[in-house]
């Protein structure tokens, strides 16, 4: 029996490690296949559909896209149910007693239960509200004298409506189509800030990733020339200080390498993160091929940027705002009246079917009037304020807006410099290849020099860097135009009538 069951557990732990085995081989193959070649265009695809910083800015749209929504609701009529359905009193309460002529206390009990049906719409023009109701209340009282009602009113249209001149609702149809207009250019604009930041992160891993393929390299040169080098030396073609060069640059190669992989890891780390991916994906990238040679007119992208860029937009808001204010605390710092009027019908009865028979006509009519008499100047100096602050607004907007606008203007002169950079940096990346390559072989045979072969690796190395920065810099200024115009001046498109185009079924306010 032992035995059986030893050959019982046996089993069992084999079909446990068997597990194990495929569950560790599954794992390893989902490790293999965490890896991902990218561009520049699927890096800033991802980045815009996939990071934190793309949700953030997607969230931060929609709240001011449901903000428009409900001030669009607010100018459309509303229906409100309003209830009572069930009041139930029971106290003690003083009442008259016309036969002893004295107060007296009694006890009472009641119940009572009330409906309220109104519609209200708001009216632009002149700022008041209408409202349309209808109303239906029931009372029972219970105790000595028991008694029974129904109250009803029909139908009554009423209206209220501020009488000082200041209309809020008018001021409203002039600033929130500008707040949503300016929310929608916001979201636009951090696109292209996330964009901005992809590209910085593309390239920061792209040089990594240059810097280990040359370290990579550098090492199997490095290798192949000391063993040259050693040969060499047997027959007196080189000095044994050269060899312990080589040996030198064997060692350097060797520690350059380990810290280009530490600062590939981290690049690599650092994109996968803003990305929203594993942080063990391995990410390869191809770099973008020459750009295409177009010019940006300074004009047209400042053109663009007073049209779009929402730093414009909240200037135009605030200045808004601020005149907003200075109209209400002008027009209230007389003296504060309002109308409220309605017409309609009512009725009682102890019945149900009594109360909506033969109506009687209900009219009101009230105007109210708030006349500052001694105020202290505290009305005046609130108006005062809000001139002074009006013009704190304008002066700080269009300090805002020149600061825009040297950015467009430097970043499209910067744009345009960039493009004879890429060029240049391209000729000399592909000179310093083939020197390098001119200048080892010459090594190898004996006709070049450790001191050549060493400036011409370095010069290499350098035009490599330059290359790479450059083409970083043309497309974050290519970005950073778009970022401050929302126009793709490539394509000739507006990025606004492209997001509209898009989204206008998703995102309709009309």
């Amino acid at each position: 029996m032992d035995k059986v069951k030893r050959i019982k557990m046996n089993g069992k732990w084999k079909s446990w490690w068997i597990v194990c085995l495929l569950l560790g081989a599954c794992t390893s193959s989902v490790n293999a296949q965490q890896q991902i070649t990218l561009d520049l265009k699927q890096t800033i695809a991802m980045a815009n559909d996939s990071s934190l910083e793309a949700f953030r800015t997607k969230n931060m749209y929609l709240s001011g896209y449901w903000e428009y929504r409900t001030y669009k609701a607010n100018r459309l009529p509303s229906l409100t149910l309003n209830m009572t359905p069930a009041e139930y009193n029971r106290d003690i309460t003083k009442r008259y007693d016309s036969s002893e002529d004295l107060d007296v206390y009694r006890s009472q009990q009641s119940f009572y239960a009330y409906g309220n049906l109104a519609v209200k719409q708001n009216f632009d023009w002149t700022g008041g509200t209408f409202y349309l109701y209808s109303e239906l209340g029931y009372m029972r009282s219970i105790g000595d004298n028991n008694y029974t009602q129904y109250t009803s009113v029909p139908v009554r249209l009423a209206y209220s409506q501020s009488l000082v001149g200041y209309n809020a609702f008018r001021w409203d149809r002039r600033i929130e189509p500008l707040k949503y207009e300016k929310v929608k250019k916001e979201y636009l604009h951090n696109a292209e800030a996330v964009s901005e930041q992809a590209t910085t992160c593309f390239f920061e891993l792209a040089m990594a990733q240059a810097e280990y393929d040359l370290a990579k390299e550098n090492v199997a040169s490095s290798d192949t020339l000391y063993r040259i080098g050693m040969q060499r030396l047997k027959i007196a073609s080189i000095s044994r200080a050269d060899l312990l060069t080589l040996k030198l640059d064997v060692v350097n190669a060797r520690n350059t390498l380990q810290n280009a992989i530490s600062s590939l890891k981290r690049a690599m780390f650092s994109l996968a993160s803003f990305l929203n991916l594993d942080k063990n994906t391995e990410i390869r990238l191809k770099l973008p091929g020459h750009p295409a040679d177009f010019r940006v007119s300074a004009d047209e992208a400042l053109t663009s940027a007073r049209e779009n860029n929402p730093t414009f937009l909240e200037s135009r808001q605030n200045i808004l705002e601020a005149r907003q204010t200075v109209d209400k605390t002008k027009k209230e710092s007389r003296f504060d009246a309002s109308i409220n009027a309605s017409v309609g019908f009512n009725q009682v009865a102890e019945k149900f079917n009594q109360a909506y028979k033969r109506p009687m006509q209900q009219e009101m009519v009230s105007v109210s009037v708030s006349i500052p008499l001694v105020d202290w100047g505290v009305r005046k100096g609130k108006y005062n304020m809000a001139r002074n602050n009006l013009n704190v607004v304008k002066i700080s907007s269009r300090q805002n807006e020149i600061s825009v606008e040297e950015d467009v203007i430097m970043a499209v002169n910067d744009f345009n410099v960039q493009q004879d950079l890429v060029k240049s940096a391209e000729e000399a990346l592909d000179l310093s290849i083939m020197a390098y390559n001119e200048t080892r072989q010459r090594f190898i045979i004996g006709k070049a020099d450790i001191s050549s072969l060493t400036l011409s690796l370095n010069r290499q190395q350098e035009a490599q860097r330059n290359y790479i920065s450059a083409l970083q810099n043309y497309w974050l200024n290519y970005y950073k135009i778009r970022k401050l115009t929302l126009f793709d001046f490539a394509s000739g498109f507006s990025l606004s009538d492209k997001f509209d185009f898009e989204n206008r079924s998703q995102f309709s306010v009309n």
